[in-house]
Order: structure tokens, then C-alpha cells, then sequence
């Protein structure tokens, strides 16, 4: 749509703006000239607030969240109220509320028009798609700051600008960039999302609380890089996964993001040798064994990688990447050495 029908679609709904918000944010109530709620997201609380009448201060419509410094139009409060993601959907939407005709070609529908269970795997998948690729980004940056240089076969990984962080149901919103990487099964179908909140110049992760968060089905599914093929390189977190990949970058690899999810970890029919990436530390070696008598009972040669600290991240930026292909060398089977590490010579 043109940017001169979205203006005259807001400038629409400002006209009615009271109406706008007892529909789309009906958790909220008026006072005095501003509709007040809690977020765009229609929570109930008090740090939202709609102009509902033209004022010195700017027209009937536009919003400011005091809490996370958000703001907008009630474009915006349709689209987030209702959890759409294509702005065709969100110009419907607005339509059929101001009885106007829908445009002569409209875009088909592709996303439901409510908003999605919280933490669900249909969420997961909206917000995968409202990020863009990493190239350029502070995703980029933040993994290039932890020795992390080939991201080839990364389509999994995408970045958020400002991608939404609450602590717990009791704190205000706030927004911060993100790592957002989608989780998805054997057929490559988004169940799940993995979110690193980053620090706003991509030097490491924000300085909150909570670092990381998922929401979806994880359980057996994985982040996964490159094309599945018949040997695979599968370990708990994304940066220690990516690190391996710095030293055999021909490899498939997957992130099952936790121990546990590690754990239990689907395999593909074609896969026939597993490598399996843990962490230093009980929870690693748990998963370690677990996993290896998984993949034995199918039968799947696995074969374990140690890293000499914490984890391979650690070992790639502490000991450099030479040192690295030479740790992890003499752990291979002697087939991968020529065909996965000669590509990193």
C-alpha cells in the first residue's frame, strides 16, 4: 500500500479515535483527552496513552508508551492488538472498521487475524517473520565481537530491532535488539524461537536480567545451519554450535539450545554419523551420554567433541582459531578430517 493510503487510513481512524481504542484496546479507559492502557498490546495498566482529541501537542490518534518509549498511530494499535504481521491484513482490519471498501486487489491473507497463545509456536512463527536477515546488522556484529566470522547456511538466524523484553508479568515492556532464531523440525517447519537480546551497538548482549528466551515447541527440534546431509554437529547453544563451524564449515550443524532439548534431539533418516558438541560441565555429560546411546540404538555412530574450557565459543576466543582445528582435528573421524576440515585450511 502507499505510504499516502496508510496516512489517510490513520488520519481515518484518528477521527474516530475513542471508538478505535474501547474495540482494540478495551483493557483501557478513558481520562480526560487520552484513552490510557497499559501497551499497544492492549495489557491492562496505566503507561500507554492515546490523544483522542487534536491538541497543540499533535493529532487525534498518535500514542506514546511512557514505559518503553514506544509510539504510533492506531495503524499500530490494530496491528499489535490483533498480532497481525502484513500490512495488507492491518489496512483490512482498519477498513472494515471505518466501512470503507476493500482495495480492488487485495493482498491474500496469510496470517490468522487474532493474536497468537502467548510463548505458542504459531507466536514463534509471527515473530520469525517480523525480523529481517542478519547481513549488516548488529547480529552480525555481536557474533563477529565473539570470533564467530562464517555465516554461511545461517538463514535460521534474523534480527529485531526492537524486540520486546519483560522479565516477569509484574514489569513494564521494554524494547531492545535481538537475535531471534528460529527453531524447526525435520521438515524444516517453524515450532519454536530462540531471542538474544543484544546491547544496542552489538558489542554482547543487553545488559538485562534475562539475557535469552524461548517460546514454542523445542522439545526434539533444533536451530539448524547448512543442509542436512549424513554427519551432523549438534550441541546446546548457538554461539558454541556456530564456533565448530569456524573449523568445518562444510558441516550441517544444529543448536538444540538447552542440555535437555540436546537430549533428545531428532535425527534425520539419512543421518549416519553424529557429533555430538557438548558442553564442560555435569549437564553436557549428561547429555552426552544420553544422546550417543540414542543414536547407537538407531544405528548412528556417535562420536563426542570436548572443548578444552566451557565450551568451543570460549576455545575460539581464548585460543584462537588454528589452535582450535587442532583440538578438534584429532577428534574426528579421519574421513570428516578431508572432507569438512580441509575446506577451512
Amino acid at each position: 500500500m502507499a505510504r499516502r493510503d496508510a496516512s489517510d487510513l490513520a488520519f481515518r481512524l484518528g477521527r474516530q479515535a475513542e471508538a478505535v481504542c474501547k474495540r482494540y484496546l478495551g483493557a483501557g479507559r478513558r481520562q480526560g483527552n487520552y484513552w490510557q492502557v497499559g501497551d499497544v498490546r492492549n495489557t491492562p495498566g496505566k503507561s500507554m496513552f492515546v490523544r483522542l482529541k487534536d491538541t497543540a501537542k499533535g493529532p487525534a490518534g498518535k500514542w506514546t508508551d511512557a514505559a518503553t518509549g514506544e509510539y504510533g498511530d492506531l495503524l499500530d494499535v490494530i496491528r499489535e492488538s490483533l498480532g497481525l504481521i502484513d500490512f495488507a491484513d492491518v489496512a483490512e482490519e482498519a477498513r472494515i472498521f471505518l466501512s470503507m471498501p476493500p482495495d480492488p486487489e487485495p493482498a491474500p491473507r496469510q496470517h490468522a487475524r487474532r493474536p497468537a497463545p502467548s510463548g505458542s509456536a504459531e507466536a514463534a512463527r509471527r515473530l520469525v517473520a517480523m525480523c529481517q536477515p542478519i547481513g549488516g546488522t548488529l547480529v552480525e556484529a555481536y557474533l563477529r565481537g565473539r570470533a564467530i566470522t562464517a555465516l554461511h547456511g545461517c538463514a535460521s538466524l534474523r534480527f529485531h530491532s526492537r524486540c520486546y523484553y519483560r522479565p516477569d508479568e509484574h514489569s513494564p515492556t521494554e524494547t531492545w535488539p535481538a537475535m531471534v532464531a528460529a527453531v524447526t523440525d525435520l521438515s524444516d517447519r517453524i515450532t519454536g524461537a530462540h531471542r538474544t537480546w543484544l546491547a544496542p551497538d552489538g558489542s554482547g548482549k543487553a545488559p538485562i536480567d534475562i539475557q535469552r528466551k524461548a517460546l514454542g515447541d523445542l522439545l526434539g527440534h533444533a536451530v539448524r545451519f547448512g543442509l542436512s546431509g549424513d554427519v551432523l554437529a549438534a550441541g546446546e547453544g548457538i554461539e558454541s554450535v556456530l564456533s565448530t563451524r569456524e573449523v568445518m564449515p562444510g558441516m550441517s550443524a544444529a543448536a538444540a539450545l538447552s542440555a535437555a532439548h540436546l537430549a533428545a534431539i531428532q535425527f534425520h533418516d539419512a543421518l549416519r554419523r553424529l557429533y555430538v558438541v557438548r558442553d564442560n560441565d555435569r549437564a553436557g555429560d549428561g547429555a552426552r551420554n544420553t544422546l550417543i546411546e540414542r543414536a547407537n540404538a538407531v544405528g548412528i555412530e556417535a562420536i563426542a567433541l570436548s572443548p578444552i574450557h566451557g565450551d568451543f565459543n570460549e576455545d575460539l576466543r581464548t585460543c584462537g582459531r588454528d589452535a582450535l582445528m587442532a583440538h578438534i582435528r584429532v577428534q574426528l573421524a579421519p574421513q570428516d578430517v578431508a572432507r569438512f576440515m580441509l575446506l577451512a585450511a
